[in-house]
């Protein structure tokens, strides 16, 4: 029934010219925000960067994220081919989006953006090794850390904290060699799946657990060192947000909070200011509200509130 009444309306919006006017309007509209085509914005579509992002995943913990396990007799082909692959197609999305940024959409193809993209790349790819080593203290340092976890597998296949970091630091060494837009389609999708938000202008040092995950917020311009530990629905993020002479926002500051390393900070505390350090091997207890540093060794908690019958 609800079939037949969606082809009924349909029939008289055709008859009623709605449909031709509202096409008409969309076509006028290429050169809009948020349309995305060919002779406009040409950029790669959300999916296709999402779906790289899960790749570079998939090929950093081969075998863990797909159907199942790879054959071991011929890993190293097969990884080779699927990174070349892989390569190919961020190459191609690079230099979409460095166009895209050159002039908005109004590039003269000198080359520079491909010549760009090509630099990019590769240097991506050098970093892959390097991501390796750092995600592998990453889920040490979860296992370690959570009495929960049986394994380390258990940490790589099921915890969304390790997905959302190594997205992170995925989409943090293509922000570093200046990529843009991809890292933060990449970063948000992670958001999405996880509930963790972390910017990829973010610098995070080995050895971080995120436990739960959910609602942790970390800014742009953080700085956190090795061995940091956090709890679900932390913030580290903006105090305020300083504008110019004519009311706009002034970006490119330092916004955002410094972590540094051996800090435990538990659930909900909130920890704002581009001037505020924690200090070596601090606890910052739940719930804490903090907009000032604090010095090494440091244990922050709320007053416990009294019990009464």
């Amino acid at each position: 029934m609800g079939g037949i009444l969606v082809c009924m309306a349909v029939s008289e919006l055709k008859a009623s010219g709605a449909v031709e006017a509202a096409l008409r309007d969309l076509r006028a509209c290429v050169e809009c925000p948020g349309v995305n085509v060919t002779k406009g914005a040409n950029l790669p579509g959300q999916k296709a960067i999402v779906e790289v992002a899960d790749e570079c995943v998939s090929l950093l913990f081969p075998g863990c994220y797909g159907h199942v396990p790879l054959e071991e007799e011929a890993l190293s082909s097969m990884m080779r081919e699927r990174l070349e692959r892989m390569a190919e197609h961020l190459e191609e999305m690079i230099a979409r989006v460095k166009a895209f940024e050159c002039s908005h959409g109004k590039c003269t193809e000198c080359g520079e953006c491909r010549e760009g993209a090509r630099a990019a790349c590769a240097g991506f790819l050098r970093s892959l090794g390097e991501i390796r080593g750092v995600l592998h203290k990453d889920v040490t340092a979860a296992y370690e850390g959570d009495p929960a976890a049986r394994s380390t597998m258990e940490v790589v296949m099921s915890y969304p904290g390790i997905y959302a970091v190594s997205v992170h630091r995925i989409a943090h060494s293509l922000h570093a060699l200046g990529v843009p837009l991809i890292p933060r389609v990449m970063s948000e999708h992670a958001h999405a799946r996880t509930g963790i938000d972390i910017h990829p202008g973010a610098t995070i040092g080995a050895g971080f657990f995120i436990d739960h995950g959910t609602g942790v917020v970390i800014g742009e311009t953080c700085v956190i060192g090795t061995n940091v530990k956090l709890y679900q629905g932390v913030t580290l993020g903006a105090l305020s947000f300083a504008k110019d002479s004519d009311g706009h926002l002034i970006k490119g500051i330092k916004r955002h909070p410094n972590v540094e390393d051996d800090v435990i900070i538990y659930a909900g505390a909130t920890i704002l200011g581009g001037n505020t350090v924690i200090g070596k091997g601090s606890v910052i207890g739940g719930n804490v509200w903090l907009t000032r540093s604090v010095p090494p060794d440091s244990r922050i908690y709320h007053k416990p509130a009294d019990i009464r019958r």
